[in-house]
């Protein structure tokens, strides 16, 4: 199968590896060192699965690639409109194109440039990172569950499945595609946000009584403009939610919290604004989640001006 992965970082630098790894014909679209460094040495991957390396196109124009079978699409959420028209090149008429992005919203903005038909929603469980340019430091999971925007069964989910299983990537068709991104939605908000607030790791928050509260508030939050939003969330959510927040490693931080202590992007706007934003809409207080947001509002688009 032909892939193209546009967005070479923790989730796309993994995955796309791993298929590379397993013989699929894969090409990434990255940029700057790290494109640099993937042309010169290959994409290398630290995992405690064992490190290896795949040396595989990589380009920062797409136009240079032939339509693919399929592209992941794992660029940052604000980046989704700009990266959308930037692989026309790459969407055929037989296309797929896989989101793996934080929020609930990129399938849509996704839909409005390619048109909704290619567009197949997905959530990646994974603890990744760019280490250093060329690098990707995988530290735990590496899931993936994806579906159709429409629920319906279809023959390229499976045929995409066969491939990510063959490539020894745990991977799984959903049948609400929906419910299943708002539910790692509500996960994400809460750990981006707490641990980026805090500038603290897992294990810090859940032993504050205080900060674990607020980290099962933003939860609620995202659960009940989830419900309004007409996503059947089920009613044991919050609970399974906080029950997989005390199973992460006490040491583990997020990717939210990553960008912001190093001075870069981060994706408030898909995260937490978004769920203030749904909680104006249908009249519902977000109080946890605005105080996030208003927190780490200056450092949205990398440190504030002095």
């Amino acid at each position: 199968m032909k892939l193209a992965v546009i967005g070479a970082g923790g989730i796309g630098g993994y995955f796309g590896a791993r298929l590379a790894q397993a013989g699929e014909d894969v090409s990434f679209i990255a940029r700057g060192e790290h494109l640099r460094a993937i042309q010169a040495r290959g994409l290398r991957v630290r995992s405690p699965s064992g490190d290896f390396t795949v040396n595989v196109p990589a380009t920062d124009d797409p136009r240079t690639i032939d339509p693919m079978d399929v592209v992941l699409f794992c660029v940052k959420s604000y980046d989704t409109e700009s990266a959308a028209e930037a692989i026309r090149p790459v969407v055929g008429p037989d296309t797929d194109v896989l989101s793996l992005q934080n929020g609930v919203d990129n399938e849509e903005k996704l839909g409005r440039i390619l048109g909704p038909g290619p567009v197949l929603g997905g959530a990646a469980y994974i603890f990744s990172f760019i280490g250093e340019p060329g690098v990707i430091e995988h530290t735990s999971g590496g899931r993936i569950v994806f579906g159709e925007m429409n629920q319906s069964r279809s023959e390229r989910c499976h045929r995409l499945l066969t491939v990510l299983e063959r490539a020894k990537i745990n991977a799984q068709v959903s049948e609400d595609i929906h419910r299943t991104l708002w539910e790692k939605y509500c996960f994400i908000c809460a750990g981006a946000g707490l641990t980026s607030l805090t500038r603290l790791p897992m294990g810090a928050i859940r032993a504050c009584p205080e900060t674990w509260e607020l980290y099962g508030q933003v939860v609620e939050e995202a659960i009940t403009v989830g419900r309004a939003s007409g996503v059947a969330l089920p009613p044991d959510l919050l609970d399974r939610t906080l029950a997989m927040a005390q199973r992460v490693d006490p040491g583990a931080y997020s990717s939210m919290h990553y960008d912001l202590t190093h001075g870069k992007r981060l994706e408030l706007e898909a995260l937490h604004g978004h769920v203030v934003g749904l909680g104006r809409r249908f009249g519902f207080p977000t109080p946890a989640c605005f105080a996030i947001y208003a927190a780490l509002r200056p450092y949205m688009n990398g440190p504030p001006a002095a």
